[in-house]
């Protein structure tokens, strides 16, 4: 007898005869086999990371699911619910920083810098530590990734990270969830922090799997993954936040004075007008709601317009945001100030902003050096400077100011945003070609440009490209240059300036007091004869130096290098000449030994050419050490320099600078 099927074959209920009939295959249960299947596909496409659908993709290609961890990160990333609320909450910072060029030397300097003093919660030196050492080697982490491609940054910060004793188990634990999560063991060390509001932990992750291939990690679990599971560890060790410290967090936001939880759910709640009502979910959140508008009517930033009813300000949340930052920027000054065991008053602070309009330029002595954020490692410094008073300066990212020791003497001045003579000049080139510039069409234009020089305008335009997407480069080589190009470079610019806001400048890198009576042209002696010298306030750092340069004239007077008569200093012709001669002197007979090589000095108009090989840093001011086969010399430094350290430059001496020719030419020297 046969068993009931589908026409398409027929099984017999003797297990030995099987007798397959082709026909067109057929879909049996209709409806409810096609909702069956559709949670098939959903469950699939939810565990690989995908959006569960079916049929084809609408969305163009983001790249989000290429990587380890792609299907946990979404699955973690759809979270949410009722609990929300509830569960304690953990900042993640996620980067990855690629290691090619500079950024090999760059990682060694951001691990030391991670294990500097004042970390520790006894406010000592940072150690690193790894799976299961409590102190590693940086140096040995570092060789291990010599050749890697990149590597990747976390910084984790628990809300409620002051009631851990150690955050290391925390730490251990965490990447021992990542290893799950990306099926694959990692090469990571790690430091924590406790010189902050909120203790948190720096984590360095080589870019390298268990086989040596590159790690790449998806974007859903660098976004939100990791957070989900630090969290989740969290809640583990603390459990959920309890109404009572719910209701706490939120009493402790009324009398802020920075944007709070409470003021993002006013303006949430508030209408095209921007006003609010009182009415709140319950009587503590009306409560809550009532008392945080009176704060913010006291400040000025709500008005009451009727019975329960509040007109928001325009700006309110920048102007929070913007008082917040000032009232942690002077908690950082009084506290670096208390460390010294110094008093400073508050009309001696001042915040330092270079997009105001009558912002001058400063000179003054390094106190300090810190991070404001970071997450976002921004830094800043703090500079006692001439006009008496301290002044936080916020210098943007860590590798856009060179590392400066504490009593440094730096000019700081706003970064410029003006257009640069080179977009001008890729403009003219494109307007003689077709709308296209490239090096030859340059060298074209301009017969007496060399090679190099053509090539810096390139570089601008790819730099232009990476950060903008503002020009095009095509496929032959050459880049479309706009109508409106010269508009989109001071948008460069101004984009550029977030970061680097503001150029700072050594113009010693000793401090004051060992200026006095160095036998080099320090900057007092340029300041003393500077055809227009810098106002000094007689007060604070301005003090010292009207002081520091008495003492100085003096000693000038006492080596013959000055004259007083009737109360006037003559400085004699050539004197910060002979002073920078006599160190050069000193320092080439102790590089003499050092290097045995003899020095050769080189003179206004000479061609210098060797290989560079490190910076010098004297008394007057910073020099470049170029070593040849038989001798070296000492030339003016400039930053350009340190993209050819260990390579061949050539350049000629004039006056104080040196006209650098850094690459192959094409037509003959170049200026970079």
């Amino acid at each position: 007898m046969l068993a009931r099927t589908s026409p398409g074959n027929r099984i017999m209920a003797d297990d030995d005869r099987f007798e397959p009939r082709l026909g067109r295959q057929r879909q049996q249960g209709g409806k409810r086999a096609r909702r069956y299947l559709s949670r098939v596909l959903a469950a699939a496409n939810l565990a690989r990371g995908g959006k569960a659908r079916q049929g084809p993709a609408k969305a163009g290609f983001t790249g989000s699911r290429i990587g380890r961890g792609a299907g946990v990160g979404r699955v973690l990333a759809s979270r949410g619910g009722h609990m929300a609320s509830s569960r304690r909450r953990v900042i993640v910072k996620a980067s990855i920083v690629k290691l090619a060029g500079k950024g090999a030397s760059a990682a060694a300097a951001h691990l030391r810098y991670l294990q500097r003093d004042g970390t520790t919660r006894e406010g000592e030196r940072g150690t690193l530590y790894g799976r299961e050492a409590d102190a590693v080697d940086g140096k040995a982490f570092g060789a291990r990734g010599t050749g890697d491609r990149h590597q990747f940054r976390f910084i984790v910060s628990p809300e409620d990270g002051d009631q851990y004793e150690d955050l290391k188990p925390l730490t251990r634990r965490l990447m021992g969830r990542l290893e799950e999560d990306l099926g694959t063991r990692l090469d990571w060390v790690a430091v924590d922090h406790f010189n902050t509001g909120n203790p948190h932990t720096h984590i360095i992750v080589r870019g390298r799997d268990d086989r040596g291939a590159d790690l790449v990690i998806a974007r859903d679990y660098m976004t939100t993954g990791l957070r989900e599971r630090a969290a989740e560890l969290v809640d583990l060790d603390l459990g959920p936040r309890t109404h009572r410290e719910i209701e706490q967090t939120l009493r402790a936001e009324v009398e802020q004075e920075r944007l709070t939880s409470i003021d993002r759910a006013l303006l949430k709640g508030a209408d095209a007008d921007r006003v609010v009502a009182i009415d709140g979910r319950n009587a503590f959140d009306q409560a809550l709601r009532t008392r945080r508008l009176a704060k913010l009517s006291r400040l000025g930033l709500a008005e009451p317009i009727g019975a329960s009813r509040f007109r928001l300000a325009p700006d309110l949340d920048r102007t929070l945001r913007r008082m917040g930052e000032r009232g942690d920027i002077i908690r950082t000054m009084q506290r670096a100030f208390a460390v010294r065991g110094s008093a400073l008053a508050l009309t001696d602070l001042a915040i330092y902003d270079p997009a105001a309009r009558d912002a001058l330029p400063i000179t003054g002595r390094v106190l300090e050096r810190g991070l404001s954020d970071e997450f976002n490692d921004r830094h800043y410094l703090l500079v006692e400077a001439t006009d008496g008073r301290t002044h936080y300066v916020d210098i943007g990212k860590g590798e856009a100011v060179d590392a400066f020791a504490d009593g440094a003497i730096v000019r700081i001045e706003p970064a410029s945003t003006d257009i640069r003579e080179v977009d001008r000049t890729v403009v003219a080139v494109a307007g003689a070609n077709g709308g296209r510039y490239h090096v030859d069409a340059h060298l074209r234009y301009d017969p007496a440009a060399s090679l190099t020089f053509a090539e810096t305008h390139v570089r601008r335009l790819e730099a232009m490209r990476r950060l903008t997407g503002a020009v095009a480069r095509e496929p032959d080589g050459s880049w479309v240059i706009a109508p409106d190009h010269l508009d989109k470079a001071a948008a460069y610019e101004a984009l550029r300036a977030k970061d680097r806001p503001v150029s700072v400048t050594a113009l010693s890198a000793r401090p004051l007091e060992t200026l006095i009576e160095a036998e080099a042209a320090t900057w007092l002696d340029r300041a003393l004869v500077a055809a227009q010298p810098e106002p000094l306030r007689d007060a604070g750092f301005g003090h010292e130096v009207r002081v520091a340069q008495d003492r100085r004239r003096q000693w000038l007077i006492a080596q013959g290098l000055a004259q007083e008569s009737d109360g006037r200093i003559a400085y004699r012709p050539g004197m910060l000449e002979d002073l920078e001669r006599r160190e050069l002197r000193r320092v080439a007979a102790e590089m003499e030994r050092e290097l045995g090589l003899p020095f050769a000095k080189a003179a206004a108009g000479d061609r210098v050419s060797g290989i560079y090989r490190r910076s010098v840093d004297l008394a007057s001011g910073r020099f470049a050490l170029i070593e040849k086969s038989k001798e070296f010399t000492l030339v003016p430094w400039r930053a350009a320099l340190e993209r050819h350290r260990g390579k061949p430059v050539s350049g000629i001496l004039r006056g104080e600078t040196v006209s650098w020719t850094l690459g192959r030419q094409r037509n003959g020297p170049s200026i970079s």
